[in-house]
């Protein structure tokens, strides 16, 4: 059985460092709150408020270390509160995705794009990608189960030698599956 680590992502951002400095000061450097699942990555001790064209929200973590561009990753759930309508996309992929205000205690930034909502997808290590036989990109079929499991289609496979296994969906998905971050999800074939 090929059995898999649920992370349920909440709502978060990443920033550039050049967004970074005008949220936060010249020359700001994001600090590690705690460790994620994926290698060198962490959730920082600074948070942001975030104001779309019909609600907010306040202290929305930032993920570190700081990234080539700037990006939103929130639920539908959250899209519809702050009145926008992200595509479901792959982290990174951000071209024609509607913007947002950001707002630190040192500036704001207003993006012209960088919302969207997650694709739910599993990271790989190559190592075990290559025992079951699973390629980069490929589409997957996973089950959660438990009173109220569900099976998910479309779970994107992202393979690389710098990931560590983990499915991570958001509280939309998690919510409906009454899943939570720890919980093991079971890939079918």
């Amino acid at each position: 059985m090929k059995t898999v680590p649920v992370g349920v992502s909440a709502r978060h951002i990443h920033l550039s460092q050049e967004h970074v400095e005008q949220l936060f000061g010249a020359g700001y450097q994001l600090t590690e709150m705690k460790p994620l699942s994926q290698p060198g990555q962490y959730a920082a001790n600074e948070t942001v408020a975030v104001v779309g064209p019909k609600g907010s929200f306040g202290k929305v973590r930032i993920l570190g270390p700081a990234r080539k561009q700037t990006q939103l990753e929130v639920s539908r759930t959250d899209a519809f509160a702050l009145g926008v309508n992200p595509p479901v996309r792959e982290s990174g992929s951000i071209a024609g995705t509607p913007g947002i205000t950001i707002q630190g205690p040192a500036g704001e930034v207003v993006l012209e794009e960088g919302v969207i909502v997650a694709a739910r997808h599993i990271h790989f290590h190559t190592s075990d990608a290559e025992k079951w036989g699973i390629v980069d990109k490929q589409l997957l079929r996973v089950k959660l189960e438990g009173e109220r499991g569900l099976i998910l289609d479309n779970v994107i496979a992202r393979v690389s030698s710098d990931f560590a296994l983990d499915m991570h969906i958001d509280t939309d998905e998690a919510n409906a599956a009454g899943a939570k971050t720890g919980d093991t999800a079971i890939i079918l074939d």
